[in-house]
């Protein structure tokens, strides 16, 4: 048995060399992310030609997602500035390839975001935009010629979210009670006033996905007199559910609706693997063809107006994102590229899924990614902690596992209590649980893995970012003596401040998420001590005086979600009492670390700061 070549961090961190294909709604063009001078930007080329021509020419900070406009001219896509949230929206005109693109909304301190690019009107696209009030977020149709904003929709202070039909227009509406519940609005035509249709309860979901293709009901995931969320049809005129699909195990994914009509192709689910299924025997014959063309999960598809030609990627553990194009009519497909072609899948450690028990009796889904080349058994373990809670870890490609299994670490992913997919009673057993149950979680996690052989009890470290973070924190000052290491990457240290320092556009769906899991603590002006009490008692920094696990700290300064005060004032506070930490902070960042240069300072900073507590290996 021999260990693998130590795999260099760039190929893991450094941008892709592309990635994120589509074809253009017409059918006659590939676009793909790729880097120019050093940041990741849109380029096209035509289909079977070899014409690539870089259309966006962002240098900064690099595109992230973008779409194609209905008529095929245009790339649009999100930016901010430093990683502020406060995103434009711009547009890159393909006729002029070498120009700038163009800043649709060009409002400082103002955030934008997409909300539909209608088929039936290529000229506009619908926008969100908190200009009028930074607490919440109107819409208005936005000519991509001109740059006009015509008011579609004026936000009332609790709507969440917007929906629209298949022709784009605005009807309905996601709004949050004062409870926390969820209220569906709904109305006949753009220039009427939106009327209630039900309420679900916070803890049955009530996602719409859009309308029906009659327009008589809404696609909703509703977990109403059920325990897992399934997809069913909301009658806009009697507010009945009728049940369209259920998993027996897990909470659907999704629907796949058609673009064009919103019917319903297919249903998603994540239980070991993505299960897909079918409502439309031609997508099932479409999606066996691009299914066939290669190994792992189908992750991404992007169709052209006929769903003739598809742009198919994948997700595997060891061999991400290989993207395809296919004709589902001649079932002819090229190969075009993988991301990260310098990673030899044979170099890298397989994912696997596994089961754990909670002390209560609750069933922990996780992922363990053992090291290559050794014996699995007493081996340095990473517990690495998924953020928000309200997310789930999944089999498949992960570059911090894999980095980290090759350096010799196993690596061990627990969705912990508060985790989505499994259920509204696993989900709300989180319910103030912070550094509690949740936590415990993650502790009965590394005593499986110590029980099955698989980890060293003495060489464990505790590793993630945002709530990933807050847990990093909470290992060492509630229980310091189970790790030997920890990092903290853009985590908070106190719940109090935490809470209060959210930005205004989070007020409306505050209540049915934050202040109905950890609480509100109200402002400084006016607190509500009780609450204040317990967030102050579930905070890390409320207990730095236990902390004594070697730390790394990991900020970005311009975070919006967890400012940089939550990670100076833990730092501040050990320096008081004459205790190392190490602090690293880039200026030019959000919440994550978007630009390569300081993701690779971060993971060198992480491999040097593991391998001198748990002893891996360092040097790629």
């Amino acid at each position: 048995m021999s260990l693998p070549p130590l795999i260099p961090l760039e190929h893991f961190f450094e941008n892709p060399e592309k990635a994120a294909g589509k074809i253009s709604p017409d059918g006659s063009r590939l676009s793909y992310l790729a880097p120019e001078n050093g940041r990741l930007n849109v380029w096209v080329r035509t289909v079977g030609a070899d014409d690539d021509v870089c259309v966006t020419h962002d240098h900064t900070r690099g595109i992230r997602s973008y779409f194609w406009s209905r008529d095929s001219k245009r790339i649009l896509y999100t930016q901010d500035q430093g990683g502020n949230e406060n995103f434009h929206v711009h547009a890159a005109d393909l006729a002029r390839p070498d120009e700038a693109s163009v800043d649709l909304t060009p409002f400082e301190g103002v955030r934008a975001g997409i909300v539909d690019v209608p088929h039936h009107d290529p000229d506009h696209v619908l926008v969100s935009l908190n200009r009028r009030d930074p607490h919440c977020f109107d819409v208005h149709r936005l000519d991509l010629g001109s740059g006009e904003l015509e008011m579609v929709a004026e936000n009332p202070g609790n709507v969440a979210g917007w929906h629209t039909d298949a022709a784009g227009r605005l009807l309905a509406a996601s709004a949050q009670t004062p409870e926390g519940d969820t209220e569906i609005l709904v109305r006949g035509g753009e220039d009427e006033d939106f009327r209630r249709l039900t309420v679900y309860a916070n803890e049955d979901e009530g996602n719409v996905y859009g309308f029906t293709p009659d327009g008589a009901a809404l696609w909703v995931g509703s977990a109403r007199d059920s325990d897992l969320t399934r997809l069913v049809r909301l009658d806009l005129l009697t507010a009945e559910e009728s049940i369209v699909y259920e998993h027996s195990e897990v909470d659907i994914g999704g629907p796949v609706l058609r673009d064009r009509t919103d019917e319903l192709l297919a249903v998603v689910a994540m239980v070991d693997r993505l299960e897909v299924t079918f409502f439309d025997e031609e997508f099932e014959r479409k999606w066996a063809q691009a299914a066939a063309l290669h190994h792992g999960d189908v992750a991404g598809i992007s169709l052209d107006d006929d769903e003739q030609r598809w742009v198919v990627s994948f997700d595997d553990d060891r061999d991400p994102g290989a993207t395809f194009l296919l004709d589902t009519a001649t079932g002819e497909a090229e190969f075009l590229f993988r991301p990260r072609p310098q990673l030899d899948p044979a170099q890298l450690a397989p994912m696997q899924t596994v089961r754990i028990p909670a002390r209560d009796g609750l069933t922990l889904h996780g992922c363990l990614t053992l090291p290559l080349g050794v014996e699995p058994q007493g081996l340095p373990l990473v517990l690495l902690v998924h953020g928000g809670p309200w997310a789930r870890d999944t089999w498949g490609y992960h570059p911090e596992a894999q980095f980290l299994a090759n350096r010799g670490y196993a690596v061990l992913q627990v969705n912990y209590r508060g985790s989505t997919g499994f259920g509204k009673t696993f989900t709300h057993a989180a319910e103030r649980e912070f550094a509690g149950k949740m936590h415990d979680d993650l502790i009965d996690g590394v005593e499986w893995a110590v029980e099955q052989g698989y980890a060293d009890r003495s060489r464990v470290a505790i590793y993630g970012g945002s709530y990933g973070g807050y847990a990093a924190l909470v290992g060492v000052t509630f229980t310091p003596d189970v790790f030997a290491a920890a990092v903290d990457y853009v985590g908070p240290s106190s719940l109090v401040t935490l809470v209060r320092s959210f930005p205004p556009y989070w007020r409306p769906f505050l209540q049915g998420s934050w202040y109905r899991y950890v609480g509100d603590p109200g402002t400084e002006e006016e607190p509500d001590d009780e609450v204040v009490a317990d967030l102050w008692a579930r905070s890390p920094l409320s207990r730095v005086d236990a902390i004594r696990t070697p730390l790394l700290v990991v900020q970005g300064a311009n975070d919006p979600r967890v400012t940089k005060q939550e990670a100076d004032q833990i730092v501040a506070a050990l320096a008081e009492r004459g205790v190392d930490v190490e602090y690293l902070v880039k200026d030019d960042e959000g919440h994550g670390f978007a630009n390569p240069e300081n993701r690779l300072d971060l993971y060198r900073a992480m491999e040097r700061f593991l391998a001198e507590h748990l002893g891996g290996r360092t040097g790629g």
